[in-house]
């Protein structure tokens, strides 16, 4: 039987993303089990996926600590505490200090193809709106790892979306969307495989049809 890797998913709004998640490893399409989600916001609103699925929630809000460290460190005991592998980020607009022990084990989806259109303050509809500004052809999603800066650690994935001269914020934001909702899951089922391994900031993925070797 495929292991299943230990999330801790980490939202900030309507939870759509966890949803998606907790969806897919029902139905057996996604080898992860999600022991921890912890919201930014007493009152997100995809804290109830979470509690429908009677997944253990954390809220830990930015105002409540003293420095940005405490924060982080508060997130990050939670997460050790669960035992989890890996981290997901899914609508998660609040900055965090990455330890040492969890390099390459932070994920995110961002709504754009980086490194175009993404850092501080480029999240949810800002990012479209500025796809469609700049009248870009093509936007997409892209998942990486992530790092001490904004939308900068090592991509694993990304998955294109056409931009057509007639789209609006919310159209664009729709196909996006279902961009993530299939690249986000293919990316961690591919950590599940142990089909990646990360040299510098290049994520390799290995073949089926190849030895599965992990090396982070």
């Amino acid at each position: 039987m495929q292991k299943k890797i230990k999330l801790a998913v980490l939202i900030s709004g309507t939870g759509r993303t966890l949803k998606n998640m907790i969806d897919r490893t029902k139905a057996g399409t996604l080898d992860a089990e999600i022991k921890l989600v912890v919201s930014s916001s007493s009152s997100a609103s995809g804290l109830q996926y979470a509690e429908e699925a009677v997944i253990p929630i954390e809220i830990l809000e930015r105002p409540a600590f003293k420095s940005q460290g405490e924060f982080s460190t508060a997130i990050f005991d939670a997460c050790r505490k669960a035992e989890v592998d890996y981290i997901a980020m899914a609508g998660y607009i609040k900055f965090l200090d990455i330890p040492d022990d969890f390099t390459n084990r932070v994920l995110n989806i961002h709504p754009a193809l980086v490194p175009a259109f993404c850092g501080k303050g480029y999240y949810g509809d800002h990012v479209h709106a500025k796809v469609l500004e700049y009248g870009a052809k093509i936007s997409g999603c892209s998942v990486h790892f992530v790092d001490q800066k904004y939308d900068n650690g090592p991509v694993i994935l990304q998955k294109a979306v056409e931009v057509f001269e007639t789209d609006t914020v919310a159209s664009l934001n729709d196909r996006v969307f279902k961009a993530e909702c299939e690249a986000y899951p293919e990316a961690i089922q591919l950590i599940a495989e142990e089909r990646i391994s990360v040299v510098g900031r290049i994520v390799k993925i290995t073949p089926l049809t190849e030895p599965r070797v992990v090396e982070f």
